[in-house]
């Protein structure tokens, strides 16, 4: 019996190779692209970034090449319930959020996927550069082929459940391959550029969105101060700065500065030296592990701290209170608490969580 896969296209040249492809490998292929968010209060009459109306237009034009059924979902309302509010209130609290694992984590692989499972798809499909493979005793999440592309670090909440019925189709291919594959099947999306933006946020503005969507956050101001304990200015509000952050603090000391602390009971902004951005230990929070198991600890593991962090070699052991102690060989610039700790074994993603707090 034919396996039918639902691919959610976004338009991209990604996703559009991803429903080719398994196509070509003899699937019932279905494609569904979602609506997440509309222009309402962004203040841009030109916004249209990915998920607009123009990547819709290219979806369903790719669906139509390909031959296979095209189906359209308003998920507005649950977006911004799941992911802008999360957003903003990250913000808020003084972290730095990462939008897109939360859109993985509530839209694209929790509601959409089920909502695959309405149509009678047996497996869930996206364009993301990653692989899953079965062990012999679990499913296991790992690396793309291509390290430029990959995204295994957004991915890092994927458990058991989800990982038995997701395809990757294009974490096997370089994306300079996967360009050439579109040209050879006729995509109009082989030259599409990829989107390098929130997808939510005009002109990848944060700050903007931020004094739009949350204007008390723009209030009070409060000082800035020195690590040593100067006092330098006043900040424009703590949701507009992030850990390590060096421009638009508007005070200047004869060196550079970089934003070291937010303190969130204080309303002060603590800035300091390079140096004092660094550090080695760091506490995470709602840790979650692929194989749905702790592993035995403490281990020697790669940690990666931001999406385009390189990862580095750390010891891995139990914290208390439900949370984990990382340890880094060498000390990292900028551990923001709000961004994610995902773990490595080579290859492979063992798990993550979000990082509560440097030492």
């Amino acid at each position: 019996m034919t396996q039918k896969v639902a691919v959610a296209m976004s338009g991209g040249v990604d996703s559009s190779v991803a429903a080719a492809l398994l196509k070509e490998q003899g699937y019932d292929v279905l494609g569904i692209t979602l609506q997440l968010h509309d222009r309402k209060g962004t203040g841009s009459t030109s916004f249209d970034s990915c998920c607009g109306s123009s990547d819709m237009a290219d979806a369903r034009s790719v669906a139509e090449t390909l031959g296979i059924p095209h189906y359209y979902f308003d998920y507005v309302d649950n977006f911004r319930e799941s992911v802008i509010s999360y957003f903003k209130e990250s913000y808020l609290a003084g972290e730095t959020p990462n939008p897109c694992i939360a859109c993985n984590q509530y839209v694209k692989f929790d509601r959409l996927l089920r909502q695959a499972e309405t149509l009678g798809a047996d497996y869930l499909a996206t364009g993301h550069y990653a692989r899953i493979e079965n062990n012999g005793q679990c499913f296991v999440l790992k690396k793309a082929i291509d390290p430029d592309k990959d995204q295994s670090y957004v991915l890092y909440r994927l458990h058991q459940p989800q990982l038995s019925r997701l395809l990757f189709p294009i974490g096997h291919y370089t994306k300079p391959q996967i360009r050439e594959l579109a040209h050879r099947l006729g995509l109009q999306t082989a030259d599409k550029p990829d989107s390098q933006e929130i997808c939510f946020v005009p002109n990848n503005d944060y700050r903007e969105f931020l004094a739009g969507e949350i204007p008390e956050g723009q209030r009070p101001a409060g000082p800035i101060r020195h690590k040593d304990g100067r006092l330098l200015g006043r900040h424009k509000g703590l949701p507009f700065y992030t850990i390590g952050q060096r421009e638009g603090l508007g005070v200047a000391v004869g060196h550079p500065l970089y934003v070291t602390g937010i303190d969130r009971r204080s309303n002060t902004l603590v800035v300091g030296r390079k140096e004092d951005v660094m550090a080695s230990r760091l506490i995470i929070r709602e840790v979650s592990w692929g194989s749905g198991q702790i592993p035995g600890l403490p281990r020697p593991i790669q940690l990666k701290i931001r999406y385009k962090h390189k990862e580095a070699p750390a010891t891995l052991d139990a914290g208390s209170e439900g949370m984990f102690l990382a340890v880094f060989e060498k000390p990292q610039s900028a551990i923001t608490p709000g961004q994610a700790a995902v773990f490595y074994e080579g290859e492979t993603v063992l798990g993550g969580g979000v990082i509560d707090h440097a030492i």
